[in-house]
């Protein structure tokens, strides 16, 4: 069962964290902002994501163009320009 349904969209949820977190998609709220680089980011898991950038020496780099990547996910997707899949 899903008791917890946006007013926006009608969707529902099991948890009402998970609403709320849904919630800021519609509202645009960005309350994690990165200090390093003003981004801004509507959910902690994001956020931490991010700041790897700025502490992290690992990077992953197009073995086409050279570009460098801090997550092999942004990789993949830029790779498949050059592959055209």
């Amino acid at each position: 069962e899903k008791p917890y349904k946006c007013k926006e969209c009608g969707k529902s949820f099991r948890q009402t964290s998970v609403l709320k977190s849904h919630q800021k998609m519609h509202t645009g709220e960005k309350p994690y902002k990165c200090k390093q680089c003003d981004k801004s980011f509507a959910h902690s898991s994001s956020f931490r994501t991010h700041q790897k950038i700025h502490t992290s020496e690992e990077h992953c780099s197009c073995p086409e163009c050279g570009r460098e990547f801090h997550q092999l996910s942004h990789l993949r997707k830029h790779y498949r320009l050059h592959t055209g899949e």
